[in-house]
């Protein structure tokens, strides 16, 4: 009778010890996914300046323009 109960308890801990490693193996691939995923925003950032940059120059040329040929009030 104790030897059942020790073989039960040992195939429950080998099932849970199964899970955990299911589990550690997803919570690895979800790491290295969300890795890339705050890469891509990073990048998504650094463009987003570059282009707010370019934006605040085109600005400034343009007032410059404007007010070389008196559009401005």
């Amino acid at each position: 009778m104790t030897e059942d109960i020790t073989n039960l308890v040992l195939e429950m801990l080998r099932h849970i010890r199964s899970q955990v490693d299911d589990i550690r193996e997803r919570l690895t691939t979800v790491e290295r996914r969300l890795t890339v995923i705050e890469g891509h925003i990073a990048s998504l950032v650094v463009g987003q300046t570059g282009h707010n940059s370019e934006i605040d120059r085109i600005n400034k040329r343009l007032d410059r323009i404007e007010r070389r040929l008196e559009l401005t009030e």
